[in-house]
């Protein structure tokens, strides 16, 4: 299993999930929605805040 497409696809989701979020706000005008700004940073940061407290994102290291 590579651990590095997933990471990568999961990235790009929370980009696109963060972008669809704000449009949704802009067309809406709800302004709950501007919270995609959260997804939207952690996948161009490539960062997870929740793996701080759930340790299930961290991918496994590799032993040689």
């Amino acid at each position: 299993m590579d651990f590095n497409k997933i990471r990568k696809v999961c990235r790009v989701v929370r980009i696109v999930v963060g972008l669809a979020l704000i449009v949704t706000g802009v067309i809406t005008g709800i302004n709950w929605f501007y919270l995609g700004v959260l997804p939207l940073i952690a996948g161009i940061a490539n960062f997870c805040p929740l793996c701080i407290f759930s340790k299930k994102c961290d991918l496994p290291q590799e032993t040689e």
